[in-house]
């Protein structure tokens, strides 16, 4: 037999007549069926940029029905990469898979026509349009005589937001909007493309904590039906909340893939940065001096002229860290605008180290010795079209040693911003790129390296860290408190409770335009804060 089987293998795939039929005849086992391709693939994604390699030969998956996370530093290349996978860029070299099928992306009408949208962490939408405008811009249903039908419109955008979970109103003008509410009609606008990979770049970094949580209902409901989805982020805490699989870039490479039940914050941030990173502020007791800022019965409109400040009173010493905590949209932002300059309040007054600074304009408290760290870096912070050297400049342009007689010292302005790239390990690393071409993060480290390198008796700083990578944050925690322990005066407004307690030495409370209460630091609790901020005027 076995040699009739070396001279034909397959004869025992014939039956044999010799031998008993078996009683039980075999069943053949099931066919294999092949899993379903990735949603969307990158394969040796490779894209070249001015003085940057911001992607070297990328490889990422994005499987059917599954929420990604895309984790690293600011300048990591995460954005560049879902450019390129969205059409906005092209690569270098390298492909790009679909459902199985390489293809070619010239332009975002490619990709949304191959069922891929994104939704951008500055969003792109007409302010002046409601919200069903936004939505079906490109895609307007019109009537007879090819006019616009308003109603029909809204009658889509209401029925599409129900069916997702996205509450909003169709008629709504979008400049009235706040954001977590406007980042929904982003969301809104690829489901009405028929999205099928929906990639969210940054999609918390301008978000309340009741709205991230919103959002992560939102991502799930989507993930249910089908939805694959790729959330561009650097915050640990919620990619561990919402995603199924962590792929983490550092330099422009891909250094490693992971689980939320794999890894935990301390292991995402050392993947992401390279070394290990303090997750929490090393800091020293406070040893407040004296009385830097003083604001008595302050009131204040916001841009419709209605009450957003209600008669705010407190103060801040030289040596110490008030912590402004408070959901976004009580007063805060009208706050800061109206202490740096950039709003006017109706009534009350401002001190600044015993002088009336009430009506200052914005110059005057600089030269006064103001440190501002705006919370909307593109409108009130940088000027876009400038180069990296020309912003870090704008505070002390007219100063010494980088101007005299009136003349710039072209050498002078290049050196500062020369040690300052290289100090807050900005990316690129040249002081000639164009803001306009920094990563969000990166923007705000141009800022920050303003702000921070001139003497400082009272440093503003609003949303700090606002779509900044863990690594960065930690180094702008460090710079904070440095200032603090330098003799500075501090006032941080955040809408990130950690910060808040991480940092301050005491904390006040806004709720509804007013302080609730301002406690101590080391005695506030997480829900103690929670209820105060919900409008609550006394806690257990």
């Amino acid at each position: 037999m076995t040699a009739d089987l070396a001279r034909d293998p397959e004869a025992h795939a014939r039956p044999d007549e010799d031998r008993p039929a078996s009683s039980t005849p075999s069943v053949p086992p099931p066919p294999s069926v092949p899993p379903p391709p990735p949603a969307l693939e990158a394969r040796a994604i490779t894209r070249r940029c001015p003085g940057a390699l911001a992607n070297d030969a990328v490889n990422f998956v994005l499987r059917e029905g599954e929420v990604h996370a895309l984790l690293g530093e600011n300048g990591a290349g995460k954005s560049t990469l879902m450019n390129i996978l969205y059409g906005m860029v092209p690569p270098d070299s390298g492909e790009i898979w679909r459902s199985g099928r390489r293809v070619t992306l010239r332009s975002p009408s490619d990709a949304i026509a191959l069922g891929i949208g994104m939704v951008h962490q500055h969003f792109m939408l007409i302010p002046g349009f409601t919200v069903a405008e936004n939505v079906l811009l490109g895609a307007e249903i019109t009537g007879r005589f090819g006019m616009l039908d308003p109603r029909r419109a809204s009658a889509e955008v209401r029925a599409l937001s129900e069916r997702h979970g996205l509450p909003v109103d169709p008629d709504a003008r979008v400049a009235d909007l706040p954001v977590g509410i406007q980042q929904r009609v982003e969301i809104l606008k690829a489901l009405h493309r028929k999205a099928e990979v929906l990639i969210l770049d940054e999609p918390t970094a301008v978000l309340t904590p009741q709205e991230v949580g919103e959002l992560f209902t939102v991502l799930r409901g989507l993930k249910a039906r089908g939805t694959s989805i790729v959330i561009i982020s650097h915050k640990l805490k919620e990619v561990r909340a919402v995603a199924d699989r962590i792929t983490v870039m550092r330099a422009g490479r891909v250094v490693g893939e992971t689980t939320p039940a794999e890894a935990d914050e301390q292991r995402l941030a050392t993947m992401m940065v390279g070394r290990e990173v303090l997750l929490t502020a090393d800091r020293s007791p406070a040893q407040p001096g004296d009385e830097v800022l003083r604001v008595r019965d302050l009131h204040v409109r916001d841009g419709q002229g209605l009450p957003a400040v209600r008669g705010v009173s407190f103060s801040v010493h030289a040596g110490e860290i008030l912590g402004i905590a408070g959901v976004q949209g009580n007063g805060q932002t009208e706050l800061a605008e109206v202490l740096s300059g950039l709003r006017r309040p109706t009534e009350g007054q401002i001190s600044l180290a015993g002088r009336d600074v009430t009506t200052a304009s914005p110059r005057a408290l600089i030269d006064a010795g103001l440190s501002h760290i705006p919370e909307d870096r593109q409108r009130h912070g940088l000027v876009a079209s400038y180069s990296v050297a020309d912003n870090l400049a704008l505070a002390t342009w007219n100063r010494p040693p980088f101007a005299a007689h009136g003349v710039r010292d072209e050498k002078a302005v290049r050196a500062r911003a020369e040690a300052l790239v290289k100090t807050y390990d900005m990316r690129p690393p040249n002081p000639d790129a164009l803001v306009a071409n920094l990563s969000g993060g990166n923007q705000q480290k141009v800022i920050i390296a303003r702000e921070l390198d001139r003497p400082v008796t009272l440093l503003l700083a609003s949303q700090p860290t606002r779509g900044v990578d863990v690594g960065s944050i930690e180094a702008i925690h460090r710079a904070i408190v440095a200032a603090r322990d330098s003799g500075a005066a501090v006032l941080l407004v955040s809408a990130e409770l950690d910060e808040i307690l991480a940092l301050s030495d005491r904390v006040a409370v806004m709720s509804r335009g007013e302080i609730a209460a301002i406690l101590d630091a080391s005695e506030a609790t997480r829900e103690q804060l929670g209820l105060l901020m919900a409008g609550a005027r006394t806690t257990p």
